[in-house]
């Protein structure tokens, strides 16, 4: 019997004068919207990679201040398990001439309702999920994520 391996990723919630650092994305030719977010990679802590994926797909330099939670979540459409490690940010600087990822259409910032408004455009309820507890406040100390390979 094989074993079963998750997929973690991270992502990030940045919000300024109440809108949502978001991004448009197209995923198998569809245009949705998604919190910037990605993979964790080879040698880098959880924290490194939400710094490194919201540059990568909206060109914000950003600083994790708080762990929001952790989510699973397994995809209908291709019946994949995603663990998202969620981290709240602040924006420190946009970085105007910096290419997006493949696959980002632009970043883009929108407040909760106009996100409701496009919530057909949703990439998965996650989106949603965290903006929510976001808004409850829910804030974790950041110590609370270890990485036990840079100590």
């Amino acid at each position: 019997m094989s074993q079963w391996h998750p997929h973690q990723t991270v992502a990030t919630i940045v919000e300024r004068d109440n809108k949502f650092l978001l991004v448009e994305e197209l995923i198998d030719g569809k245009t949705v919207i998604n919190q910037p977010a990605g993979h964790l990679e080879n040698n880098e802590s959880l924290i490194e990679a939400a710094v490194r994926e919201t540059f990568e797909e909206t060109a914000w330099k950003v600083e994790p201040v708080a762990l929001l939670g952790v989510y699973k979540y397994t995809a209908p459409s291709n019946n994949i398990t995603y663990i998202r490690t969620c981290f709240i940010a602040e924006a420190l600087e946009h970085i105007v001439d910096s290419p997006l990822d493949t696959g980002i259409i632009r970043a883009l910032w929108l407040t909760k309702s106009e996100l409701e408004a496009r919530s057909d455009d949703l990439r998965s309820p996650l989106v949603m999920r965290v903006i929510e507890d976001y808004l409850e406040g829910k804030r974790y100390s950041l110590g609370l994520v270890q990485d036990f390979d840079r100590r």
